[in-house]
C-alpha cells in the first residue's frame, strides 16, 4: 500500500474524487459499482475503448442503457445488491442504476485526445460534486488518468490530415523508429504498439518541435484524488482475460464487428483497429481462421495488460488492495 489514509494529501475547495485503476480484467468495474451504490457515486469512464458507440462486447463494456440524468446524457448500469453492507431489510432493497459518463458516446470513426477527455471528465466531476454525490473515475487508460489527476498541461495540436495519411501507409516499426529518433524518451509515455498513438506523437512533436515529456508539465491540482487499484498476479490476470474473451465470443463478438462494418464503418476506423477488434476483423475478411483470431486477441490483450501494469506500478499514490472487500473498507475510511 502506497501510504496510509491519513497521509493522503487533502486540498481545500477541490472536489474529492475516487479513482479506480488497474490493468484490464482486474475487476475495476465490479468494485466501482459497489462503491457507487454504497456512497451515492456516479462513474466517469476512463477506458479509451469503452467511449465508442456500438463497441460493447469486445471492450468489456458493462450492459446498460442510455438515458438522461439531471439533464445530462448518461449510460446507466445496474449495481449489484449488497445485503450484508446496506442497512436495509432485504425486502426493501431497491434496484439501483448507476449513471456513467464518457461511455458509449463517441463515433467509432473519431479519436478523442487526452486533453479533450480531461476537459469532459472534469466537467462531469464538477457536476457530480455539485449534486453532493461522489465522482468515481474508473479505467485503465493511464494517460487519461494522469492528465486528470496530475493536471498535465497538454498542447492542443490540431490534426494534420496530410501527415496522417502519409504515416498511415508506413509500417508500425518504421514509425516507431522515426519517433524514437525524434524523441528518444517517447517510449515512456507513448504506447509504441498502437499505431494511432505513435502517429499522434509524431504529429505533436513535428508541430511543437519539442519532446513529448517536456510538453506535459504539471499544473496545480484540480481534484483531490484517492487512487485504488486491485492487485492480481500476472497469471491470474491472464486467466481472467482468457475467460473474458471466451465469454465475449459466446456473446457474439464477431457478429458485433460484422454489423459495425455493414453499417458503413471502415476496417481502418479507430475503433476497428483497437485490440481484439483488429483480430476479429482479420477473421471476417477471411485472412485468418477464427481460432487464430481468438488466440491473437488473447495475446494482444495479455501484452496490453502487462503495459498497463508497468504504467501503474510507477505511481506511488495508488493504494493496492487484494479484493473488493479490502477496497471498500479503504474507501469507507477515506470517505469518513
Amino acid at each position: 500500500m502506497a501510504k496510509t489514509i491519513n497521509e493522503t494529501v487533502k486540498t481545500k475547495n477541490l472536489p474529492r474524487v475516487l479513482v479506480i485503476v488497474g490493468p484490464t480484467s482486474s475487476g475495476k468495474t465490479a468494485l466501482s459499482l459497489k462503491a457507487a451504490r454504497l456512497h451515492q457515486g456516479e462513474i466517469i469512464n476512463a477506458d479509451a475503448r469503452q467511449i465508442y458507440k456500438g463497441c460493447s462486447i469486445g471492450t468489456g463494456k458493462p450492459p446498460g442503457r442510455k438515458g438522461k440524468y439531471q439533464g445530462f446524457n448518461a449510460y446507466f448500469v445496474k449495481a449489484p445488491h449488497m445485503h450484508e453492507l446496506e442497512e436495509q431489510d432485504e425486502k426493501e432493497l431497491k434496484e439501483v442504476e448507476i449513471p456513467h459518463y464518457l461511455m458509449d458516446f463517441l463515433l467509432p470513426t473519431e479519436i478523442m485526445s487526452v486533453s479533450e477527455w480531461r476537459e469532459k471528465a472534469y466537467t462531469a466531476i464538477k457536476g457530480i460534486a455539485h449534486r453532493g454525490h461522489l465522482p468515481i473515475v474508473v479505467g485503465g487508460t493511464g494517460l487519461y488518468l494522469d492528465a486528470l489527476v496530475e493536471n498535465f498541461s497538454i498542447p492542443k495540436v490540431p490534426p494534420n490530415p496530410n501527415m496522417r495519411m502519409s504515416y498511415e501507409k508506413q509500417p508500425l516499426k518504421k514509425l516507431v523508429d522515426l519517433l524514437l529518433k525524434m524523441d528518444p524518451s517517447a517510449g515512456v509515455s507513448v504506447d509504441l504498439k498502437n499505431q494511432r498513438r505513435v502517429i499522434r506523437a509524431l504529429e505533436i512533436i513535428t508541430f511543437t518541435g519539442q519532446p513529448i515529456n517536456k510538453l506535459r508539465t504539471k499544473k496545480p491540482p484540480i481534484i483531490e484524488a484517492f487512487k485504488i487499484g486491485i492487485k492480481r498476479s500476472r497469471e491470474e490476470i491472464k486467466r481472467r482475460i482468457d475467460e473474458s474473451i471466451d465469454r465475449m465470443m459466446e456473446e457474439g463478438w464477431p457478429e458485433e464487428v460484422r454489423k459495425l462494418h455493414k453499417s458503413g464503418l471502415p476496417w481502418d476506423a479507430p475503433a476497428m483497429t483497437s485490440i481484439g477488434y483488429k483480430q476479429i476483423a482479420s477473421y471476417l475478411r477471411g485472412e485468418i481462421m477464427l481460432n487464430e483470431a481468438v488466440k491473437l486477441a488473447k495475446i494482444a490483450t495479455h501484452q496490453y495488460a502487462k503495459r498497463q501494469e508497468t504504467w501503474f506500478k510507477r505511481d506511488p499514490k495508488i493504494h493496492w488492495v487484494k479484493d473488493d472487500e479490502q477496497g471498500l473498507e479503504l474507501i469507507k475510511q477515506w470517505m469518513d
